[in-house]
């Protein structure tokens, strides 16, 4: 995801709606039992769903760095579990939780 817009914050708010959005101009074609969203609650959810996706920043960050599945057991079988452990916790001291 390389960013968020508003279409997912409308996705987000009315996820059975049928809707087309071009620029800022949001037309709901069909309700599906959603509530069209104002502008301000649009902007109020896109601003959720930054703050979500920049919160997790640090776990897409350790998934690009973590080897692979097949790498890792590898690791397991060759040297030990302890081993392995020091090489996944090397990435999760790098990118540590909030």
């Amino acid at each position: 995801m390389d960013e968020l817009t508003k279409f997912d914050a409308i996705r987000a708010l009315c996820p059975n709606a049928e809707f087309t959005l071009r620029g800022d101009v949001l037309e709901f074609l069909k309700a599906n039992g959603d509530t069209e969203p104002s502008n301000s609650a649009i902007d109020a959810k896109l601003a959720e769903l930054k703050t979500a996706y920049d919160n997790k920043k640090y776990q897409r960050d350790r998934a690009a760095e973590y080897p692979s599945v097949v790498d890792q057991l590898d690791d397991i079988y060759h040297n030990g579990i302890d081993a392995w452990k020091a090489t996944i916790k090397a990435t999760k001291d790098k990118y540590p939780k909030p």
